[in-house]
C-alpha cells in the first residue's frame, strides 16, 4: 500500500536527469551517490549495513515496507543509507513478530527517501552510465536550487568513509567457551560477521579504523578480521599500513569487502572504482581452487586490479565474479592471508560462503600447533 498522504518529491541525477514522485521518510533534502541493489528481501540489513554509507540506495525489487522492521535484523546500530528510492512504498506491514513501519523507522532516524517513480527505467539509466551522485529533495522542489544542492555532494572516488563508521573506541564480544582471540579491524563492520565468529568459538576485540598495529597485537590474538566498510579503499592509508605490519608476523588474516581491497593495496595491488559495482544477493562466484560455484550477498563500488594479482610473484586469484569475470578472492601463497570481496556471513542470505568462516579457523588453529 503506497503512502497516500506523501507529499511531492524530486531526484535529481548528476547528469540533470529529474524524476517526480513521493516523499517517503522524513521531509528534508539529501545526497549521496545513486547506486542499485537487485536484493528481493533483507531491506532493514540493506539500510543499517556501513558499506552504504554516504550512498543513496535505489531498490530494484517492487515493493518495499511490506514487512516491517525488526531490531534484530540490523548490521548496525543505526540507519546508515543517505536516502531510498524505491518504487512501491508501503506505510503498512503484514508481518506480526514485526516492531514497527519503515514508515516509522526513517521517520525516527531522519532518512529522506522518494516513492513511485519508474525504478526500472532509473535502473536503466545507471546501469548505461554508471553511479553517479544524486540528491532527493521533498521540500525544495526548485531544480536549479537542487544543482547548488548536488555540488556539495562528494566523489566517492578518493573518499575516506571508514572514520565515519567504525567504532570509536575497542570493545569486546566473547563466546561462552572462547577458544580463540580474533583481533577485528572495524573498517564498517556487520554484526553479522562478529556472530559467525563467535559461533565458532572466537573471542572478538574490536578496534578502531585507524589502531595502530602495536595496539592490536599487544592484546595477543590468534588472527586477524579485516572488515568491510565503506568509500575507497585506496583512500583507507590507516588500515592499509596497519595490514602490511600483520603480514610481516604472519598471523592468519582474513578480510571481506574493504578488507579484500585493503590485502591488496598491502601488496602493492591497485583498485579501482567500477562503473556500477556489485550490490545485491544474487552474484554467482567460482571458487577456484575447488571448481564449485556460489550464490553471494555482495555490496562494493570498487574492485582489485586482475592484471596486477597475476602479474603479482605472491598473490593468487581464487575467486572470480561469473557475471563480469572480476575478482572476488585473493590469497598470498607464502604467508597465511586470504580475503574475498563479497560477504560471507551475509544475513539474511545466501549461505554459500560461511565455509570461509571455518577456513579461517582452521587457519588459526594450524598456525596454533606450530
Amino acid at each position: 500500500m503506497n503512502n497516500s498522504n506523501s507529499q511531492e518529491a524530486i531526484l535529481m541525477l548528476e547528469d540533470g536527469t529529474v524524476f517526480k514522485g513521493k516523499s517517503l521518510g522524513t521531509i528534508g533534502t539529501t545526497g549521496g551517490e545513486l547506486c542499485f541493489n537487485t536484493g528481493m528481501t533483507g531491506y532493514q540489513e540493506i539500510f543499517t549495513d556501513p558499506s552504504y554509507y554516504g550512498q543513496l540506495v535505489l531498490t530494484t525489487t517492487s515493493h518495499i515496507g511490506n514487512y516491517g522492521v525488526i531490531p534484530t535484523e540490523v548490521e548496525s546500530d543505526k540507519i546508515q543509507i543517505k536516502g531510498l528510492v524505491c518504487k512501491e512504498f508501503s506505510t503498512h506491514f503484514s508481518r506480526k513478530m514485526a516492531d514497527t513501519s519503515l514508515q516509522e523507522y526513517f521517520e525516527k532516524a531522519g532518512v529522506v527517501g522518494i516513492c513511485e517513480i519508474d525504478t526500472r527505467e532509473l535502473v536503466r539509466h545507471i546501469r548505461n552510465k554508471g553511479a553517479m551522485n544524486a540528491v532527493i529533495s521533498s521540500e525544495i522542489l526548485d531544480v536549479e536550487e537542487l544543482k547548488l544542492h548536488l555540488k556539495e555532494v562528494p566523489s566517492m572516488a578518493g573518499l575516506e568513509l571508514s572514520s565515519k563508521v567504525s567504532t570509536e573506541k575497542p570493545y569486546g564480544l566473547e563466546a561462552e567457551n572462547s577458544k580463540y582471540k580474533v583481533a577485528v579491524l572495524d573498517l564498517g563492520v556487520k554484526r553479522n560477521s562478529m556472530d559467525e565468529l563467535i559461533a565458532r568459538g572466537c573471542e572478538c576485540r574490536v578496534f578502531p579504523y585507524n589502531t595502530p598495529f602495536e595496539e592490536m597485537e599487544a592484546w595477543g590474538p590468534d588472527g586477524y578480521y579485516i572488515s568491510n566498510g565503506p568509500g575507497d579503499p585506496a583512500a583507507t592509508t590507516e588500515a592499509v599500513n596497519t595490514v602490511k605490519e600483520v603480514l610481516k608476523i604472519e598471523k592468519p588474516l582474513f578480510g571481506i569487502c574493504m578488507g579484500h581491497q585493503v590485502l591488496a593495496q598491502a601488496n602493492g595491488i591497485a583498485t579501482y572504482k567500477m562503473k556500477n559495482g556489485h550490490r545485491g544477493l544474487n552474484h554467482p562466484v567460482k571458487n577456484l581452487i575447488t571448481g564449485k560455484c556460489e550464490v553471494t550477498s555482495q555490496n562494493h563500488g570498487f574492485a582489485v586490479d586482475a592484471e596486477a594479482v597475476k602479474g603479482h610473484p605472491e598473490v593468487e586469484i581464487t575467486h572470480i565474479n561469473l557475471n563480469d569475470n572480476t575478482v572476488e578472492g585473493i590469497r598470498m601463497k607464502n604467508k597465511p592471508a586470504f580475503s574475498v570481496q563479497y560477504h560471507p556471513e551475509s544475513s539474511p542470505g545466501p549461505h554459500d560462503s560461511e565455509y570461509l568462516f571455518d577456513e579461517f579457523i582452521s587457519m588459526i588453529n594450524n598456525s596454533i600447533k606450530k
